[in-house]
C-alpha cells in the first residue's frame, strides 16, 4: 500500500522546505495505517511550523527497504527513510549522524543498547524508531489440562513438551526456522544457550562451543523427539506458528507483543514468561530495533533534525507504540509505560528490554548473514543434519561477508 500525505499550501518565504519521508506501514487493514499516525502528526507540526512540508509515503514492510534502495539508486533519496536496516547506506556515507540533527535531550533519552546497535564505528546512524523482545508463550488450558507449569529450564520444556504431545498437541513447541524469520527464533535459543551471532569482542562466532551445544539439544531433545509437531522446523515460518498459537493447537513458542492481541481475539487464554535456558532463565533475551534514517542528499539537516526532535516527544512515541503494540525506544516514554494501567500487557516485554541483546545490525555484513541462516539453519536440527557442520558453514559465510566490506 502507498500512501501519499501531503502538507499546507506554502507561502513565499524564501527559507521554505519539504521533508520528504517514506515510512513502513505496521498496521495490518486499512483502519490502522500508519498513514494515520503519520497524517495526525504531521498536520500538528505544519501547524507551528508553516514553512515546514512533510510529504510522507507509506510502505508496506514487504516493499519498503527495496523502495527506498532503488531510490537511493536512482539518485532520488529521501530526506528520511524509517526502514528496516541503515548499515549499507552509512558505510557509504550518505547518512547524517545522530549528532548532526537530534537535540542533546532527544539523543540522550534513547535506550541505551538500542542506540548503540545503531552505531558504525562508534558512531550513530541508526536512529532507533520501534522496538520489540520475545517471551516464552503457553497456552494455559493445554497446560493446565495436562497439569503442567510454565518451564524455566530447557529440560523442563522439553517434559512439558512431551506432556502436550500424550495429550495430542499438534504443536508442543512451535520451532519456526523456515525462511521467513528464522533468524530470530535461532538468535533467542544462541541466547538462551549462552551463545550468540557475535562473541563478547563484537566478532561472529556463529559456531562457538556453546551454540553447537544449543542446536545440538535442539535437534536430539527436541525435534529427534518429535516435540516439535508436523511440518519439520526449517519449513515452518513464523506466521504460521503465530496462526497456529491463535487457533489453539500449539503449546508453547517464542512470540512478541502482537502475538497477545491475535491469541486474545480467539479467546485463546495464554500466559508469558522468559525464554527458558540451560539451569534457569536466560538471562538475555532477543530484542528487535526498526530505524529511522536520515540521507545527506538534500541537505535539510536542521529541517530534518526540528522535525525529528518532534517525532520523538513523549507523546509521539508513546502513541505510536500503543497503537502498534510496540515498546518505545526512548528510556521516558518506557517509564510512562512501566506504569501506566493501560500498558500493563506490555509490562513483561518492557521488563526484557534492558537486558535485550539486538541483531549486530551496524555490520553490512548483517544482510548476506541473515539470509544464510534463513536459508540453512533448519539443516541443523533436520534427521541427519549436522548442528556444528551447518553452524560452521554459516560462520564461514559470515567471515567472506565480513572481508568483502
Amino acid at each position: 500500500m502507498t500512501a501519499v500525505l501531503s502538507g499546507c499550501g506554502l507561502g513565499s518565504g524564501s527559507d521554505e522546505v519539504t521533508l520528504r519521508l517514506v515510512a513502513a506501514d505496521y498496521g495490518d487493514s486499512k483502519a490502522n495505517s500508519s498513514r494515520k499516525y503519520w497524517d495526525g502528526l504531521v498536520e500538528e507540526y505544519e501547524k507551528k511550523h508553516p514553512n515546514v512540508t512533510v510529504d510522507v509515503t507509506v510502505y508496506s514492510w514487504n516493499d519498503v527497504d527495496r523502495e527506498v534502495k532503488e531510490m537511493v539508486a536512482a539518485g532520488d533519496a529521501p530526506d528520511m527513510a524509517q526502514i528496516g536496516a541503515y548499515a549499507d547506506y552509512a558505510a557509504d556515507g550518505l547518512l547524517y549522524s545522530a549528532d548532526e540533527l537530534l537535540s542533546i535531550s532527544t539523543q540522550a533519552d534513547f535506550l541505551p543498547q538500542l542506540a548503540s546497535a545503531g552505531e558504525v564505528d562508534s558512531t550513530q546512524y541508526g536512529i532507533p524508531f520501534a522496538s520489540s523482545t520475545r517471551l516464552l508463550f503457553y497456552n494455559k488450558t493445554l497446560f493446565a489440562k495436562a497439569g503442567l507449569s510454565a518451564p524455566t529450564t530447557w529440560d523442563e520444556l522439553a517434559s512439558d513438551a512431551a506432556a502436550l504431545k500424550a495429550d495430542g498437541v499438534k504443536y508442543p513447541y512451535a520451532l519456526p526456522l523456515g525462511s521467513e524469520e528464522a533468524q530470530a527464533e535461532t538468535m533467542q535459543w544462541l541466547l538462551s544457550g549462552g551463545g550468540g551471532y557475535t562473541d563478547s569482542l563484537g566478532t561472529y562466532g556463529i559456531d562457538s562451543a556453546e551454540n553447537v551445544a544449543t542446536f545440538t539439544w535442539l535437534k536430539d531433545d527436541l525435534v529427534g523427539e518429535g516435540l516439535t509437531g508436523p511440518v519439520a522446523p526449517g519449513k515452518l515460518n513464523r506466521a504460521d506458528a503465530f496462526a497456529a498459537f491463535a487457533d489453539g493447537e500449539v503449546g508453547m513458542l517464542n512470540g512478541h507483543p502482537t502475538l497477545m492481541k491475535a491469541a486474545a481475539a480467539k479467546g485463546v487464554k495464554f500466559g508469558m514468561v522468559p525464554m527458558p535456558g540451560v539451569d534457569g532463565p536466560s538471562k538475555y533475551s532477543m530484542g528487535v530495533a526498526d530505524w529511522m534514517t536520515a540521507f545527506k542528499k538534500n541537505g535539510h539537516a536542521e529541517q530534518v533534525g526540528d522535525f525529528l526532535d518532534f517525532v520523538y516527544s513523549d507523546k509521539n512515541v508513546l502513541d505510536f507504540s500503543r497503537e502498534y503494540d510496540l515498546l518505545p525506544v526512548t528510556a521516558s516514554a518506557s517509564d510512562v509505560m512501566s506504569s501506566a494501567a493501560e500498558d500493563k500487557d506490555l509490562r513483561p516485554f518492557l521488563k526484557e528490554l534492558p537486558q535485550s541483546e539486538l541483531y549486530p545490525v551496524g555490520r553490512t555484513s548483517w544482510a548476506s548473514v541473515s539470509s544464510a541462516v534463513k536459508e540453512r539453519i533448519g539443516g541443523a536440527v533436520s534427521s541427519g543434519g549436522n548442528p556444528a557442520a551447518v553452524l560452521g558453514d554459516l560462520q564461514a559465510t559470515a567471515l567472506r561477508a565480513e572481508s568483502a566490506e
